[in-house]
């Protein structure tokens, strides 16, 4: 079985440009199950072999995975792996039937992706200080979550020639390596160039300041930045540096806590607020689809349900019959 996992995880990506995230995600789902299977059919992990492995195995397993307390999405996720490692040795002829097409994925809780309302996207978007380069920074970041659906490792790897503020559209690329055009409105497109001009080159002039002022403290040599090295970074941190998803985790909750939205806001947040007011406003749902760089249709219908949800909400506040 052993085997069959590296070649399939090579196969992730080498194939379909898999995360290392994502692979390492897929090996640890593996060995955990592979462990029970070795104990439940009484062989050395190192003897299974795929077809030792049939429905009622799977089920045991899943029975296995909720007495050990796990949530039903982990539970499916564990499943997810391995139905789809039995698609892939399927496919190349190591087995002749798929078990797995026998049992069920557990039925998960449908819910849906938190949002903000309009106004208070606004608020938090225009909350940042201007008059300081941080601030000024933190608007151009925030328009851009906004503005582009972006998410917030698409926003960190931002580079400049990514960019083209005369037509307003930046080039993203996403999940797996696939490109896409997003465009960008009036108020992230103003707020970049005020960042480029005004705040950027402060930042960047910062660069290796951090490392100076560590080695002063201790006595140590100056380490200044290497000589044309280029930071093509857009979004940097006080220090000159690419900012961090960690940074911009950290920058949105210090405005959520200033703008007082009494929960907790992700940047992801504002990629589902994204969605769903385009939704709201009446954009087709496949344009949704490809701004959000969404592989699966039904990934962006999620987003139907919170539009149908505040349909409702208005039509029971509006209609007048609709109280009786």
């Amino acid at each position: 079985m052993y085997t069959h996992f590296d070649n399939y995880l090579i196969y992730l990506k080498v194939e379909k440009n898999a995360s290392p995230k994502t692979i390492a995600s897929y090996q640890k789902d593996f060995f955990r199950g592979l462990d029970f299977f070795a104990d439940l059919l009484k062989k050395e992990d190192h003897a299974v072999l795929p077809t030792d492995l049939d429905h009622r195995t799977f089920r045991h397993y899943l029975a296995f995975l909720k007495k050990q307390g796990l949530a039903r999405t982990t539970a499916a996720r564990h499943l997810a792996a391995w139905r789809s490692l039995y698609r892939y040795l399927q496919r190349e002829g190591i087995i002749d039937d798929n078990p797995l097409i026998r049992v069920a994925s557990p039925k998960l809780d449908k819910k849906l992706p938190k949002f903000l309302f309009e106004n208070e996207a606004a608020a938090l978007v225009e909350s940042p200080d201007l008059s300081q380069p941080l601030g000024v920074r933190d608007r151009a970041l925030l328009e851009t979550l906004y503005a582009g659906g972006l998410r917030i490792n698409e926003l960190v790897s931002l580079d400049l020639g990514d960019m083209d503020l005369a037509t307003g559209y930046v080039r993203i690329m996403g999940k797996r390596s696939k490109e896409r055009m997003v465009p960008l409105g009036s108020k992230a497109v103003e707020a970049l160039k005020n960042y480029l001009r005004d705040a950027r080159p402060r930042l960047l002039a910062n660069r290796g300041s951090k490392k100076t002022q560590q080695a002063s403290k201790t006595g140590g040599l100056q380490i200044m930045p290497l000589p044309g090295k280029l930071n093509n970074a857009v979004f940097l941190n006080r220090w000159g540096d690419r900012l961090s998803s960690r940074g911009i985790r950290k920058i949105l909750n210090k405005y959520v806590e200033k703008v007082s939205l009494g929960r907790k806001i992700s940047p992801h947040t504002l990629r589902h607020s994204f969605a769903t007011h385009l939704l709201n406003a009446g954009a087709d749902l496949r344009l949704v689809q490809e701004l959000l760089g969404h592989t699966r249709l039904t990934s962006t219908q999620l987003y139907t349900h919170i539009t149908s949800e505040r349909l409702k909400q208005v039509y029971r506040k509006s209609h007048p019959r609709a109280k009786e």
